[in-house]
């Protein structure tokens, strides 16, 4: 009998579509001779299985079933690809805990920690791990143009900490525009970061541990049509994506170590993606984790993983039998 697997998708931010298109893209990648996979989208009260079928069949929280056609289906395991909350914050790991549903996904406590930006940073930095300047605001507070001049300088990034695909960033060269660009990312939570300007070449790169192995992905380097990586770039076609990046074999091994380094210090599950910056001499500076990466066809871990020329559906197979 088939391994019954739940894509658990949608969510409640801004990244809602962009979820539902990473479990349309995982619905191809598992292998459907030892799975049988049915996605389940979660917005806000409404969580309903979506099979095969076309109908729409809501979810028991008690223990995460539903009914159709008069009999109860159950899931084996859940394949988390909601991005942002309740998918990279730690909920419905919390949720999948308490219910002793197995996930694919970081812990509770590592998905609250990694989802954080600004936690998470300051928590790496503590291990080593180069970081931008910061400068938090929590609550509607706010900031002067001349204590960030002093103490971040400009041009800055001025962004929300919890948020995902870049919305609610803003790229600040204008000391005048720093107050709009703060009230923009409030737009997004309850927490604003400004980061320091870092001046480098962007990279990404993927990695996953499962009982069996570790393995760190080639890396990625993104190269924005705009002014940085925002959502039309990520979604709307701005931006080159170079597999494996254009750095020395060295500095790829140095990305590829530190990647493993991240991922073993925070005790990750599945698959994890981390941002970085090349800045001058080389530095790697981190820019964000990214606990439950994109899974669409074209997003940056299946074309890490082609690279390496390794069968997705292996690697699926991997994180859902071994974690």
């Amino acid at each position: 009998m088939l391994k019954k697997i739940a894509i658990v998708a949608g969510g409640d931010s801004s990244e809602y579509e962009v979820s539902l298109r990473s479990a349309a893209g995982l619905k191809k990648f598992i292998d459907p001779d030892r799975y049988e996979t049915t996605v389940v989208c979660l917005h806000g009260a409404l969580w309903e299985a979506l099979p095969d079928d076309g109908g729409r069949y809501p979810i028991d929280r008690n223990d995460f079933s539903y009914v159709r056609d008069g009999e109860r289906k159950t899931f084996d395991y859940a394949y988390i690809t909601i991005h942002g909350t309740p998918g990279e914050n730690g909920l419905i790991q919390g949720y999948f805990d308490l219910i002793g549903m197995p996930y694919s996904s970081c812990s509770a406590l590592v998905s609250a920690l990694t989802f954080n930006k600004f936690t998470c940073n300051q928590y790496l930095k503590g291990f080593g791990v180069s970081v931008a300047d910061c400068l938090l605001l929590r609550n509607g507070e706010r900031a002067s143009a001349d204590d960030v001049r002093e103490r971040i300088g400009f041009p800055c990034f001025v962004k929300t900490t919890t948020g995902g695909s870049s919305f609610g960033v803003t790229k600040v060269k204008d000391p005048t525009l720093l107050d709009d660009a703060i009230d923009t990312a409030y737009k997004h939570g309850n927490e604003v970061m400004i980061e320091a300007y870092m001046k480098g070449t962007e990279i990404t790169c993927g990695c996953y541990k499962s009982k069996t192995k570790s393995v760190v992905f080639p890396v990625t380097e993104v190269v924005s049509k705009n002014e940085f990586f925002d959502y039309d770039a990520k979604y709307n076609g701005q931006v080159s994506e170079i597999t494996p990046a254009r750095l020395s074999a060295h500095l790829t091994h140095r990305v590829q170590e530190l990647t493993r380094k991240i991922y073993e210090l925070l005790d990750c599950h599945g698959i994890v993606r981390i941002d970085y910056i090349i800045t001058e001499g080389e530095r790697i500076q981190l820019l964000e984790m990214n606990t439950t990466p994109g899974m669409t066809a074209t997003s940056f871990i299946p074309q890490q993983v082609a690279a390496a020329g390794i069968d997705i559906k292996e690697v699926l197979t991997d994180i859902i039998e071994n974690r």
